[in-house]
């Protein structure tokens, strides 16, 4: 079969990818894009993931506010939670966003293939599509695969059915005893969400501390603010066996520091990590090399190991977040008309959406001492941010850590309500070069979670030279 011959062909329809096409495509390149599944066109941030959480999350913030309503004068009657209209607002949403998607690959004049992709040959990619085969050939190619969920190699554990996040995010019904084994972003997250809408949970984790890139501080007060909502966290669990199927009743039995321990419920979600959706489609064929953990091996430009290939996002090893698949697919595009941009030293935030929401951007206590980095370091409970107080949202700091002789800002934790919005502001000011006594002696609105800024740089120290 002669292959159809494309300037651009892309795999995955996911944020690298989609804005490949949406950029390329109408500058005059013949493009195809090749999804694996209608679900999944846009890729996982709108479908299965970052949204999709986001919106359950909200859901069961609002049950939340509700259930405490007294404590702010308003008087309700007794709360409850309809999970089947919490699946069917965040499907509604997953809906418009799909649709919207669809209307993009139209109006860029992509064509876009629905259907199992597999490398035949350099650069040529062989689809099984509404029951037919196409062979695809680009003169360049683009990966943008994803990963998917981790699921351990536990005796017992894929036999039980557990949830991943896609599954626990499209139940229809509420788990009576949802057992979260992992305690990263994933975990947290749904783990607390759950708890809101009802559900008693057990989180377990391998770590010693939640969220095991933070610093102590930050995974203490994390586990505190859940362990005041009925979460109970166990910790340094190590999995041993599972038995029984979730859904129905599951069972743990897991070496805790104080010896072997079973724990039971009725429902099980597992969150321990991803991995790379590089397997089995012929990336060997295609002259791709991938590293000992499955992803694709890349240079600082995105190029792969084979001529005329390039990877993007989770695949590529770059770090897991859309905002930085955006960024890898404007370092490809720069490139390809010329430029010298590379994925070297990118401030990279990130916002874990628990309740209160846990932000960062640059370095942490632990990062810096690792590197041997000096640092001063200051902190701020967010009880002294006044708009904190008018709002109750009080749990959490904030910690800032400003080099030991130049005033620069080194890296921004915050732990508290719209930390998201907030890193942003020192993300700014961080990439503008500015000394920590720009934000320090700033104008900030007044009351805003962002005017704790100027009280918390105001509190670092001197510098010592």
């Amino acid at each position: 079969m002669s292959p159809e011959q494309f300037d651009i062909l892309v795999l995955g329809s996911g944020a690298g990818g989609k804005h490949v096409a949406w950029d390329m495509s109408p500058a005059g390149a013949r493009t195809a894009v090749v999804e694996r599944e209608r679900r999944m066109i846009g890729g996982s941030c709108p479908n299965t993931n970052c949204l999709p959480s986001k919106n359950e999350i909200w859901s069961a913030k609002v049950a939340d506010l509700a259930r405490h309503a007294a404590a702010y004068g308003t008087i309700t009657g007794p709360v409850a939670v309809d999970m089947a209209r919490v699946r069917q607002r965040k499907r509604t949403m997953v809906e418009a966003q799909v649709a919207r998607h669809l209307e993009n690959f139209r109006a860029s004049g992509a064509d876009l293939i629905i259907g199992a992709g597999r490398f035949v040959a350099p650069k040529t990619l062989e689809v099984q599509s509404d029951g037919k085969t196409r062979v695809l050939r680009g003169d360049r190619v683009f990966l943008n695969l994803g990963t998917r969920a981790t699921i351990p190699d536990v005796p017992g554990l894929s036999s039980a059915a557990p949830l991943t996040h896609v599954e626990a995010l499209d139940l229809g019904r509420l788990p009576e005893h949802l057992l979260v084994l992992g305690g990263g972003y994933v975990g947290l997250e749904l783990a607390q969400a759950y708890r809101r809408f009802g559900s008693r949970v057990t989180l377990i984790s391998r770590a010693p501390q939640l969220a095991p890139r933070e610093d102590p501080d930050v995974a203490g007060a994390l586990r505190q603010i859940l362990e005041g909502e009925g979460i109970e966290v166990r910790l340094s669990a190590h999995l041993l066996r599972v038995q029984g199927r979730s859904g129905d009743h599951v069972s743990l039995r897991a070496r805790t520091p104080d010896g072997e321990r079973t724990i039971e419920g009725s429902d099980l979600l597992v969150a321990v990590g991803r991995t790379p959706d590089t397997a089995g489609i012929g990336l060997e064929t295609a002259g791709v090399e991938l590293d000992d953990r499955g992803y694709i091996k890349v240079n600082d430009r995105l190029e792969t190991t084979a001529p005329g290939v390039w990877a993007m996002g989770e695949c590529a090893g770059s770090p897991q977040f859309t905002h930085v698949a955006i960024d890898d697919f404007r370092v490809v595009r720069d490139n390809q008309a010329g430029g010298h941009r590379t994925t070297r030293d990118r401030l990279v935030p990130f916002c874990m959406f628990t309740d209160p929401p846990l932000a960062r951007v640059g370095l942490n206590e632990r990062e810096a001492e690792s590197g041997g980095v000096e640092a001063r370091i200051a902190t701020l409970p967010m009880s002294n941010v006044l708009r904190a107080a008018t709002t109750g949202e009080t749990q959490g700091f904030m910690k800032a850590l400003v080099d030991a002789r130049s005033d620069s800002i080194l890296g921004f934790t915050m732990l508290g309500a719209e930390a998201g919005e907030v890193v942003a502001v020192v993300q700014i000011a961080m990439l503008a070069g500015m000394p920590y006594t720009g934000l320090r002696d700033a104008v900030l609105a007044h009351p805003t979670m962002a005017e704790g800024l100027g009280a918390l740089f105001a509190k670092v120290p001197a510098s010592s030279t």
